[in-house]
């Protein structure tokens, strides 16, 4: 069966999915959908076409050790307990079926009953308060209390089937359950469907089995897998850690554009060089030439070059102009246009909830408003609102300003900034006049801006707040930087809040991917990360929560 979060089913598919159910047919619908997925984006169209499906095709979904297993004629294919994004399937009896490959034959294993529970749960509606139907078969959004009370009652019933509960039972029980109420239960603010929809409900889920857990459950040491990887025979964008390719639909071009030779690349470049010691050059030109080389540009970025090398021989991937074309073509989403139009849908929505809820529950967020309504009354300029609202995100979330910008004098030059005090990743230098009231420069009393990316100045001059935001947020994905774990939850805000449009489906990830369903932008440490923040679902819940109260 197939809802709305499933990954469409057509004929072009069906063989597909007959093929995966000859050799898997236990595999539960979520898992089949995300191996048609991948399958799909490997180029498979016909029957035939499996045969020459390789183990590095396989990598993004599978480990290495099972991706041989998948593709090997001569072995199962068999999808085991730990593979990175696809459901897990228990150890269990064996039982005789084809390989995926049309020319081979072998077993698979099958699940044990205790991880089909998922696949076939009923939810408990008629368990449901009589309140909470009558929101959900109107289209209304329940109130947070009763919200928490079906949480409740689900995770109770999912407890008597199970007595061990992973995150993918969560996700399937929570994407029936929005799949049946969209309206009410959908992660969406202001029409748009944040993320897959339903990760705030997987949220609340899991924490409620944790909660439910903690007095019986004792702590263990999970042991460490370690498979095998074969990463030299892997293509470079495989070969990548997913910050650096996370959101890029073009992050490594195969091959040059037609009609294109290394001459004519070289020669653009020079061009390009050229225009940008004009002080008018035509943006029309330089787009044109931006867009045709992004071929090489992308060769060097990803080849390591480094930022002082590409400031040099790509001066415009600094500039405004460049670095929007540059970005779109990586990403598909027009930056500054997507920024702007989203921020006139949600930012003055945002900054009200900012201003008159979430200030009554934190004094630290309390307080820099104070602050910043003392600097605002002193200074105040066109971006005073986007500078507000990035500024009250900051903290909100508890994360460093120091680490997204670094205060200077306003007459201050690009060689005189200091900048053994600046941080490596992207960020925004803030030529300001001092503060009466708190004696520091303030962004509010800017009239220059510039950024620095790998302590170096690329952009000396920035006129307003908001292209060198774009710039700042850009630079991350153009240069293949991981967000710092300092401004995590900030940047993933605005990335999936403001700097992108919504998807639903796990097809529409093809199309724009500023937000895809796996991965993260934010530096790897030791700790594990969901590939959507907690934090930010909490906020675009309680967004949510306020809009529907405000209607």
């Amino acid at each position: 069966m197939y809802d709305c979060f499933s990954f469409p089913y057509n004929a072009e598919m069906a063989f597909l999915h007959d093929s995966i159910r000859e050799v898997l047919p236990d595999l539960s619908d979520v898992a089949k959908d995300m191996l048609v997925e991948t399958l799909l984006a490997q180029g498979v169209e016909t029957y035939s076409d499996l045969q020459y499906v390789t183990e590095a095709d396989l990598l993004s979904a599978l480990r290495p050790i099972q991706a041989r297993k998948a593709v090997d004629s001569n072995s199962s294919f068999s999808i085991q307990e730990g593979a990175s994004s696809l459901p897990s399937v228990s150890p269990g009896p064996s039982s005789s079926s084809r390989s995926l490959s049309p020319i081979s034959t072998s077993s698979s294993a099958s699940r044990s009953p205790d991880v089909d529970w998922a696949d076939t749960f009923d939810i408990p509606w008629k368990k449901f308060p009589e309140e909470l139907i009558q929101s959900l078969e109107r289209g209304k959004r329940p109130s947070p209390q009763k919200r928490r009370e079906m949480v409740r009652i689900v995770v109770r019933e999912m407890m008597q089937k199970s007595s061990d509960i992973s995150k993918r039972h969560s996700t399937i029980v929570a994407k029936k359950i929005v799949a049946t109420y969209p309206k009410s239960l959908q992660d969406v603010i202001e029409g748009d469907i944040i993320g897959s929809g339903y990760h705030s409900l997987v949220k609340q889920l899991q924490n409620r089995i944790e909660n439910a857990k903690r007095s019986t459950t004792p702590k263990r040491r999970k042991r460490k897998l370690h498979a095998e990887s074969d990463t030299d025979e892997m293509p470079a964008e495989k070969r990548a850690p997913i910050q650096e390719t996370y959101g890029c639909i073009k992050w490594e071009m195969k091959f040059m554009p037609l009609g294109e030779t290394a001459e004519s690349q070289q020669q653009s470049r020079d061009e390009l060089k050229s225009l940008s010691k004009q002080n008018a050059p035509n943006q029309d030109v330089v787009k044109q030439l931006t867009r045709s080389t992004f071929y090489t540009q992308r060769k060097e970025v990803n080849n390591g070059k480094e930022i002082k090398y590409l400031l040099e021989d790509w001066p415009f991937l600094f500039d405004e102009i460049g670095m929007a074309v540059h970005f779109e073509e990586l990403t598909g989403v027009s930056l500054k246009e997507t920024f702007v139009r989203n921020l006139d849908l949600k930012g003055k929505r945002l900054l009200n909830y900012l201003e008159t809820v979430a200030v009554n529950k934190s004094k630290r967020l309390l307080q820099s408003f104070t602050n910043i309504q003392l600097m605002r009354r002193e200074h105040t300029g066109p971006s005073g609102d986007v500078l507000e609202m990035v500024l009250l995100l900051l903290s909100y979330f508890d994360e460093k300003e120091d680490v997204m910008f670094t205060y200077v004098e306003d007459t201050c030059l690009a060689e005189e900034v200091q900048m053994d005090q600046v941080p490596l990743t992207p960020t925004i230098v803030v030529c300001g006049k001092l503060t009466m009231c708190f004696l520091t420069q303030s962004c509010f009393s800017a009239k220059r801006w510039m950024l620095s990316v790998d302590r170096m100045i690329v952009q000396p001059s920035i006129t307003s707040f908001i292209p060198a935001l774009c710039l700042m947020f850009g630079s991350f994905y153009v240069f293949n930087i991981h967000y710092p774990v300092v401004l995590a939850s900030t940047l993933e805000f605005l990335q999936s809040l403001v700097f992108f449009f919504s998807f639903s489906s796990l097809f529409s990830r093809c199309f724009f991917s500023i937000n895809p369903e796996r991965g993260t932008k934010v530096e790897k440490t030791s700790k594990s990360r969901l590939h959507v923040n907690p934090r930010v679902i909490t906020l675009i819940q309680d967004l949510s929560d306020h809009e529907w109260c405000s209607q």
